[in-house]
């Protein structure tokens, strides 16, 4: 009788365990097609300057995205408050 709830007990320890594997495997396999599917040839490189870190190349299009002005006040409110002007790498 012992034998039996041994062999009850692996068995219902391995199924958690293939779940688990079957979905990382899958998720695996759904971060690679979406890497794939992307559609970028040029990955860019990091150009490091004298006090900044530029992206040179890649799939961004420096038009599309908002700019602002380093000379304007920011709008996010003080200074500890998170804004644009804030990141220090």
């Amino acid at each position: 009788m012992t034998s039996r709830r041994i062999r009850a007990s692996r068995t219902a320890g391995v199924f958690p365990l293939l779940v688990g594997v079957t979905s990382a495997l899958a998720l695996t396999g759904a971060a690679f097609y979406t890497v794939e599917k992307a559609g970028c040839g040029d990955p860019g490189q990091y150009v490091r300057h004298d006090s900044h870190v530029e992206l040179v190349g890649g799939c961004v299009d420096g038009a599309k995205l908002p700019h602002t002005d380093p000379r304007e006040p920011s709008s996010a409110g003080p200074a500890g408050a998170g804004g644009a002007h804030n990141y220090r790498p």
